[in-house]
């Protein structure tokens, strides 16, 4: 499915994904300096640092994302959890390797597909909403419906090019076709091939 626009401006992405299940309350507290380097993303730096991504980017908010560069001062927070009052009766689903995920609520979308090819990409390139490189696993969202950076459980497709049962990926990317319940899901190949994936109606499991 070709994305015809897919990256935005980020200065509103913190109240986007104010919305990220993440269910305990967060404190945060002392903040600390960063000097980035080429290599580092959001995505990295949140799991590099143990910070949630909707934290660290909302501590940077005038930070472009797909502009961070080596010498770039970012700002690390610092966050205490506290446990929640709140009690959330958590479900299960077995993958096909016979894994059990637990899950906080499953929603019925439409799915298309896209490769990393040129044209369904434009200026951006084989990259993720972050600025990573695309890989299986990497799955288009409307954020507004699944926040970016939420894990993911996806059945239900038919199609040779993504594991059998089951797919296992995190909502790191977006697109100005992908709106409501509709995902978008990256599968390394041609375009050709990856274009056989039609639409189809799958299950999500937005996973804890």
């Amino acid at each position: 499915m070709i994305l015809s626009w897919k990256k935005t401006c980020l200065k509103t992405a913190a109240f986007v994904l104010g919305g990220a299940l993440l269910l305990p309350s967060v404190t945060a507290h002392a903040a600390t300096a960063y000097t980035a380097t080429d290599n580092d993303t959001f995505w990295s730096l949140s799991k590099k640092f143990g910070v949630p991504l909707t934290t660290l980017m909302s501590a940077n908010s005038k930070i472009d994302p797909l502009n961070i560069y080596a010498g770039l001062k970012l700002t690390i927070p610092s966050t205490v959890s506290a446990k929640s009052n709140a009690s959330v009766s958590a479900q299960s689903v077995t993958t096909a390797a016979g894994k059990s995920l637990s899950y906080s609520k499953v929603i019925d979308v439409k799915a298309t597909a896209y490769s990393a090819a040129a044209e369904e990409n434009g200026k951006w390139g084989g990259v993720d909403y972050f600025g990573d490189a695309l890989e299986l696993g990497t799955i288009a969202v409307d954020p507004k419906v699944i926040p970016l950076g939420t894990k993911l459980y996806v059945t239900g497709y038919d199609f040779n090019g993504l594991p059998v049962g089951g797919l296992v990926g995190t909502a790191k990317d977006a697109g100005s076709a992908i709106k409501g319940n509709r995902i978008d899901i990256f599968i390394p190949g041609s375009r050709s091939f990856v274009s056989g994936f039609g639409i189809q109606n799958v299950k999500v499991y937005v996973l804890k």
